[in-house]
């Protein structure tokens, strides 16, 4: 069964939401990415190998992990105004892990994290979408063959690589790995190259506002598993995920100027 989550789980969800994006456009596909596809197998993962408490550690981490997602996406936005879709991606990438590194010095547990992770989704979000012109037009292109394939094993070899060193990681730099911007990475540097940087912005306008569901995710995982248990843990955790994300697909989105 862990093998079968590890291989299969995280790659099918993550195929399922570029699907469901490709038809709803950039910001959807940016709002389903920030779903917790990889996050929350790994940390599903590692609290069936190590136990619910290790996972309550790792989860109450991930939360401080989705700040530098959220630095991510500022980085890789103003980026790409400019350069290509490799550039942009190595500078987001050294933006992610150098934040990462600070981070895993900090012990913090879930209702410290919680707030601050909060108020960073929230000037990430109004820092993307102020460079957003809507008078920028996207043209959408098909996409090769090989995207959903690459996409997939790109998710299988991130989840497998963070689970099975969990043991040796520990839970806190685990937790802060999980959110790693994988198939956030994939999704932005496909859309760079194929519609332009306006879309690029779309998408990561989408993928700023997502994270709120990200962060209930990691909060409620943190706080349940001790008192819950695994399983009711995490459906409590998916539910109020899903929560979280229909409501902000419904919430009407905000355009601004682009930023000088």
């Amino acid at each position: 069964m862990v093998l079968l989550l590890k291989f299969l789980l995280a790659p099918l969800l993550v195929a399922g939401s570029t699907l469901a994006g490709r038809r709803w456009g950039p910001r959807v596909a940016g709002l389903l990415v920030t779903f917790p596809i990889v996050a929350g197998p790994i940390l599903l993962i590692t609290c069936l190998d190590h136990g619910p408490a290790f996972g309550a550690r790792a989860a109450s981490a991930s939360l401080l992990g989705l700040i530098t997602l959220a630095l991510f996406a500022v980085v890789y936005a103003y980026a790409a105004r400019r350069l290509g879709w490799l550039p942009a991606l190595v500078l987001a990438w050294l933006a992610n892990l150098a934040g990462d590194a600070v981070l895993a010095g900090f012990r913090l547990t879930a209702w410290v994290a919680f707030p601050l992770v909060l108020a960073a989704i929230v000037a990430a979000h109004r820092l993307v979408t102020g460079l957003d012109d809507p008078a920028a037009e996207v043209h959408p292109a098909a996409p090769p063959w090989w995207d959903l394939p690459a996409r997939a094993l790109a998710t299988a070899a991130l989840v497998l690589t963070v689970t099975s060193a969990a043991a040796r990681l520990g839970p806190t730099v685990t937790g802060i790995l999980a959110p790693f911007p994988i198939a956030t990475s994939v999704i932005a540097a496909f859309v760079r190259a194929q519609q332009g940087p306006a879309a690029t912005i779309r998408t990561l306008s989408g993928v700023t506002r997502g994270l709120t569901g990200f962060a209930v995710f990691c909060f409620l995982a943190a706080v349940l598993l001790g008192p819950l248990g695994t399983g009711p843990a995490f459906a409590a955790a998916v539910t109020g995920a899903l929560l979280t994300q229909l409501m902000l697909s419904r919430a009407p989105v905000r355009r601004s100027a682009v930023a000088a």
